[in-house]
């Protein structure tokens, strides 16, 4: 009896695979593009769609004064320690700029020195969500009383402070981070928030300007408080 050899039973499965590869691969579908992450405020249309404009060199860049507001796509909060800006730079069709929040700072009430623009990651610890309501402190207080039985308690001594829970403020935190002004090289347009140490009542801003100095050139925007 004749056995055939093993080499030739090695060819014989390689050629079968790939006959099975050719006539599957018409009917195998491509793996699904991965979406790219989204950073920054989704642009609006033009620089036109912001309160102020300017233009720095061949870009215009659009600017919106949200005074305490801190504004993302999910929801609003809002801080006491920040004035925030959402601005949105603009180029012609395949555009690509080097953006940073660094490049950026705002004078207010016409003062010699504007304020610098500060990272997203110093307001985070300031950030308050309107939609939240604490704990009652008053409530808490008096079942402290009837669980001592009165004793030990000091009426004169204020409430300890109330914090939002870890499951609430990690999303809000992560949101505004997401929201706050791309950073890098970037295809146009893009847009987002601005933040500025300033703790006054917005009322009080008579005048304000948004200056920026980057790789785009210069410009001042002139903003209503």
């Amino acid at each position: 009896m004749r056995f055939t050899s093993v080499p030739g039973i090695s060819f014989l499965i390689a050629a079968l695979s790939l006959a099975a590869q050719a006539t599957q691969a018409p009917d195998t579908p491509a793996p699904a593009a991965q979406p790219k992450d989204i950073v920054g405020m989704p642009p609006r249309a033009a620089a036109t769609e912001y309160q102020a404009q300017a233009k720095a060199g061949a870009f215009a860049i659009g600017a919106e004064f949200m005074g305490h507001s801190v504004p993302t796509p999910e929801a609003t909060y809002n801080t006491e320690e920040y004035v925030v800006i959402e601005a949105g730079f603009f180029g012609a069709p395949d555009a690509k700029l080097q953006i940073s929040w660094s490049d950026f700072s705002l004078r207010i009430n016409n003062k010699k020195e504007p304020i610098p623009s500060e990272p997203n990651e110093k307001v985070l610890h300031s950030l308050k969500d309107p939609e939240w309501n604490p704990p009652d402190a008053a409530n808490k207080k008096s079942a402290t009383s009837i669980n001592t039985g009165g004793q030990g308690a000091n009426n004169n001594e204020p409430p300890a402070p109330v914090h939002m829970p870890f499951e609430l403020q990690r999303p809000m935190e992560q949101r505004v981070h997401k929201a706050s002004m791309p950073e890098g090289a970037r295809a146009l347009p893009q847009a987002g928030l601005l933040f500025f140490s300033y703790r006054g009542k917005p009322q009080n801003i008579r005048s304000l300007e948004l200056i920026y100095n980057g790789p785009a050139g210069k410009a001042t925007l002139t903003l209503q408080p």
